[in-house]
């Protein structure tokens, strides 16, 4: 029982300082931001270290913002190893750097590995910055480099769809 405690203090303490801290710290220190969770209902289940989000989940980590239905966190050691999220579509943002656009993304389930900053959108998934759109069964998103690949080496048969969209005349 006071392991259980004490994971479950550490967790509240984690969410606490991370509602209490700024959401737009400085950028290339997004994955040492800690990861704040809003949800309708929140549940941690001691026995396999997870702890599960729904309703109107609202996940943010430094300038990283995701939306979806349902979140679940997975724990080792105690800290959030994965998170994956689902959704009618769950949408993410990143400002990747000052001055530049954000990078957006959406898709029906999405894994998060914080400390490999690495975005995963799995089924219908979309990613956009700027005049840019990149469409694929399968996207990978580096956090800290900004580095999207789309598709799959071991089927030729589930394509990539990129839409490159010129600069309006204003914007030149």
């Amino acid at each position: 029982m006071k392991q259980n405690n004490k994971q479950l203090i550490f967790f509240c303490c984690a969410l606490l300082s991370g509602l209490l801290s700024s959401n737009l710290g400085a950028l290339e220190s997004d994955a040492d931001q800690p990861i704040t969770i809003d949800s309708n209902t929140a549940t941690y289940d001691d026995v396999t270290a997870t702890s599960t989000y729904t309703g109107n989940v609202i996940s943010i980590q430094g300038s990283i913002r995701v939306n979806s239905d349902k979140l679940v966190v997975y724990f080792v050691d105690g800290d959030a190893e994965k998170l994956v999220f689902t959704g009618k579509r769950a949408k993410f943002k990143q400002t990747p750097s000052e001055g530049s656009e954000d990078i957006t993304g959406e898709a029906l389930t999405g894994e998060y590995y914080p400390k490999k900053n690495l975005l995963i959108l799995i089924d219908e998934a979309t990613v956009w910055q700027g005049n840019a759109t990149y469409s694929s069964k399968l996207i990978e998103y580096d956090i800290k480099t900004s580095l999207v690949k789309a598709g799959e080496k071991s089927s030729d048969a589930k394509r990539v769809h990129v839409i490159l969209k010129p600069k309006s005349k204003a914007a030149k």
